[in-house]
């Protein structure tokens, strides 16, 4: 009998979650409505629930000044990307290496559900956590002083597809660059 109740309760809070209607635990019943004591919305429980982090890669970092080849799928880009569909321009600058390096390093400290993972002073490795399902993408970034640029590489962790995220993202974090006054 305990082991039903058990699997029944298991189910009841499954369906509960999945369905968006807050847990009586979680709740307190007025005479007009249900007031839900929780931080974040019953409909995104479910997705909390999962975790897609995957594992962290073991060929990231710079090797006689190159990141590791993307992958055949989609999911990355890279400034060392011959493949145009993978090519994304590195970050140019226009002060010295150092304070190019730290403008990058505080923009991206900046940025939410970002952990810089391995930092050197010319290499930075950050893993970027999605909002809603949690996958992590690993952005790398190396300070090329002879080319006076930042070469950068964003790859997936999981899936095929990214739908252009660590396109965007390369992008995005160039253009705050440039509002901080680098090239980028």
């Amino acid at each position: 009998m305990q082991k039903l109740f058990s699997l029944f309760s298991s189910l009841t809070l499954v369906i509960t979650l999945l369905l968006g209607v807050p847990n009586p635990a979680y709740a307190q019943l007025t005479s007009y409505s249900i007031i839900v004591n929780t931080s974040f919305p019953s409909t995104l429980l479910p997705m909390a629930l999962f975790s897609f982090s995957g594992k962290r890669p073991d060929s990231l970092g710079v090797n006689a000044g190159q990141f590791a080849p993307c992958p055949n799928s989609p999911n990355c880009v890279s400034s060392q990307s011959s493949d145009p569909d993978r090519r994304v321009e590195p970050l140019a600058y226009n002060s010295s290496p150092e304070v190019a390096f730290q403008s990058l390093k505080t923009t991206i400290q900046s940025l939410e559900r970002t952990k810089i993972v391995t930092e050197t002073e010319n290499y930075l490795h950050v893993e970027f956590t999605s909002s809603l399902m949690g996958f992590v993408d690993d952005v790398e970034f190396y300070l090329n002083k002879d080319k006076n640029a930042i070469e950068v590489r964003s790859a997936s962790r999981l899936g095929e597809s990214d739908l252009g995220v660590n396109r965007k993202r390369v992008e995005s974090i160039r253009t705050m660059l440039l509002d901080l006054g680098a090239k980028a």
